[in-house]
């Protein structure tokens, strides 16, 4: 037995059996519109986009602040700027602010990653070549090799390099004094850097998601560097779905404004981002259809009751780690499902966002 779910125009086949298990919710391989992490197709834009200044930086107001009073009292005595850690999701805009704090310094900035350094040599190249007072940033640094990390330890404190030079009773220790330099860290995951190193940060940030306001303000200027005419509204549209993600936002923007160039006249009002997004499967919560279809057989397939991982992931025909690690974490952040003893289950919301009634008891 089978009906049909309407949201926002959006129509989803839900099935009381188990024959609509293997939905095409989304199709194998395929990209997600609200991915937030960092895409090929958002490359091309990513750079231009990006503020390359405080003054221009929306959002994060209390780090703005904070980064702004560290920046100006390190250029007043001269001396390079604390070590800094940032921690947060993905695509809100770590990396940009190790740039904007390397412009603000007028120092050059060298960009690496922890799984990049795989040797000690490879650190002590960087370091070596590093200017008095760059910044050298580090992404995803809770993936640094731990050889490598002891090597920074002394690099951070003293700003000195200590490597073995030979083998064997040969072997002797020499230790080479480094330009004083900033450290800039970027990581998803805080709970999986070390304590000596997370303690070496002078200043650690956590970044939190945007609201839809502070988004439509990233939308307005970026719709102004890429020559798209937007009113406010369609930016808050925007906004609004784009999982309090500047990244997202921009790549909705990017594609409101394809879609608005060739079925509409290339402006982008509220109907039009709207009519737009919806096409492209994403809602007026930022869900996209893996989401909806994941409601849906909470809801509808099993009657509202706990489901296991392993049998949800089934039913969705996915993999539990991505079921867990990717989809589970937004809905849950909009109360749209829990995590109970025994099992994961929708809650009222859900129900309400699909436009179904709950079983008494549910």
């Amino acid at each position: 037995m089978a009906f049909d779910l309407d949201i926002e125009g959006m129509v989803f086949e839900a099935a009381r059996d188990g024959a609509g298990a293997q939905g095409s919710a989304s199709a194998p391989g395929r990209e997600r519109a609200v991915a937030p992490t960092l895409t090929e197709d958002d490359l091309e834009l990513d750079f231009s986009l990006r503020p390359k200044r405080l003054d221009d930086y929306l959002g994060q107001t209390k780090v703005k602040e904070s980064l702004g009073i560290m920046i100006a009292a390190a250029q007043g005595r001269g001396e390079p700027a604390d070590h800094i850690l940032f921690s947060g999701p993905p695509g809100l805009g770590k990396t940009t602010l190790a740039t904007v704090v390397a412009n603000e310094l007028g120092v050059s900035i060298r960009t690496t990653s922890g799984p990049a350094i795989a040797r000690t040599g490879d650190l002590a190249a960087i370091l070596t070549n590093l200017e008095e007072g760059d910044v050298l940033f580090i992404d995803e640094i809770h993936r640094l090799n731990r050889m490598v990390e002891e090597v920074l330890y002394p690099a951070l404190e003293d700003f000195v390099l200590d490597i073995v030079v030979g083998k064997g009773p040969a072997a002797r220790s020499i230790r080479l004094d480094l330009p004083r330099f900033t450290l800039i860290g970027a990581t998803t995951r805080t709970g999986l850097l070390t304590g000596p190193l997370r303690d070496r940060f002078g200043v650690a940030f956590r970044l939190q998601y945007y609201t839809p306001e502070e988004l439509s303000l990233i939308v307005c200027r970026s719709a102004s560097i890429l020559n798209v005419a937007i009113d406010e509204e369609g930016a808050l549209e925007i906004a609004r779905r784009s999982r309090g993600t500047p990244r997202l936002a921009n790549r909705l923007l990017k594609r409101v404004r394809d879609w608005a160039q060739v079925r509409g006249d290339g402006a982008i009002t509220e109907d039009v981002a709207a009519e737009a997004l919806t096409f492209f499967e994403v809602d007026h919560l930022g869900l996209d259809a893996v989401d909806n279809r994941l409601l849906e057989v909470l809801c509808v397939q099993f009657g509202g009751r706990p489901v296991g991982l392993t049998t949800l992931a089934s039913a969705l025909a996915e993999d539990p780690d991505t079921v867990e690690d990717v989809y589970e974490p937004f809905l849950m952040q909009q109360g749209l499902m829990m995590r109970t003893p025994k099992g994961r289950q929708a809650t009222a919301g859900a129900w309400e966002h699909l436009g179904l009634v709950p079983p008494e008891g549910c």
